[in-house]
């Protein structure tokens, strides 16, 4: 099943048959929301909304191994992020669609990993995931390729389809937060690499790889980021741009949630083999 995590300005999903809500209490605390399950066309998905559904988780504070240990305990082993970010490339703009590839961290306080060796949680199950857990095992999984390549052809064949403007490919900044970033630090990142910076997109991306679900990530381009821009930042412009895109946002996840192939192919179920310790 894929879930999808809605990010700034996305809070729920229309046109799916709504068939249950239901909230996870994981060994990891509670989601920043319920989860929402749902069916289009035949196909289940589910919706899990990052910030909460009245926008009161802060990025730094965002429960990230809940929300992942909830998806995964219905059924999801896809994920859907959408996330707003600044565009630090000058030829991203303001309503571009990102599709990134890769991604550098500079979050600082975040729990990041469930493999935790002797400090690990007590859970259950039957998978390899929960065998190396109640095992007390040290895992390094690889990330060479973050994002699942599958997930990401698919997002590409529907931009491409419907004529959106959009980057088959991107690096994405993740700092702190809550505040923006300083000039500097922008600066910084961009020569480093970075095309777009954002405050959600890590751990998310490798605490779904660490419970081998597909992780692809749809950035909307809300704002040049700082010292690029020009001018003062604020969190309305990003809502505004956000709003602006809903739509187009909805159309593609729709879209996916009918032509993402039912097979996976990509090999991120197989992320965890030779990477115990």
């Amino acid at each position: 099943m894929l879930g999808i995590i809605g990010g700034s300005g996305l809070y729920k999903l229309e046109n799916i048959k709504i068939r249950d809500e239901v909230y996870v209490n994981t060994p990891f605390g509670g989601p920043s929301s319920p989860v929402i399950i749902g069916e289009l066309e035949g196909k289940r998905v589910a919706f899990l909304a990052r910030h909460g559904k009245d926008h009161s988780y802060p990025p730094h504070l965002v429960p990230y191994k809940a929300n992942l240990w909830a998806l995964r305990e219905i059924g999801v082993n896809r994920v859907l992020a959408i996330s707003a970010v600044g565009s630090i490339n000058k030829l991203f703009r303001a309503g571009d669609f990102v599709i990134i590839d890769n991604f550098l961290d500079f979050t600082r306080k975040r729990d990041s990993t469930y493999y935790e060796g002797k400090f690990s949680a007590e859970v259950e199950g039957n998978d390899e995931v929960a065998r190396l857990l109640r095992e007390k095992k040290v895992v390094h999984i690889d990330v060479t390729e973050p994002y699942c390549p599958q997930v990401r052809n698919s997002l590409m064949d529907i931009l491409e389809e419907k004529h959106f403007k959009y980057h088959p490919a991107g690096t994405y900044a993740c700092t702190e937060g809550p505040r923006f970033e300083t000039a500097a630090e922008i600066r910084m990142l961009e020569k480093l690499g970075a095309d777009v910076v954002g405050m959600t997109g890590y751990p998310e991306v490798v605490l779904a790889r660490e419970l081998t679900m597909c992780y692809a990530s749809l950035c909307v381009v809300a704002n040049p980021a700082a010292g690029i821009s020009g001018y003062r930042l604020t969190s309305k412009e990003v809502l505004e741009l956000m709003a602006e895109r809903e739509e187009n946002i909805k159309e593609v996840i729709m879209e996916l949630i009918l032509k993402l192939p039912e097979e996976r192919s990509c090999g991120c179920d197989k992320v965890l083999e030779g990477a115990e310790v």
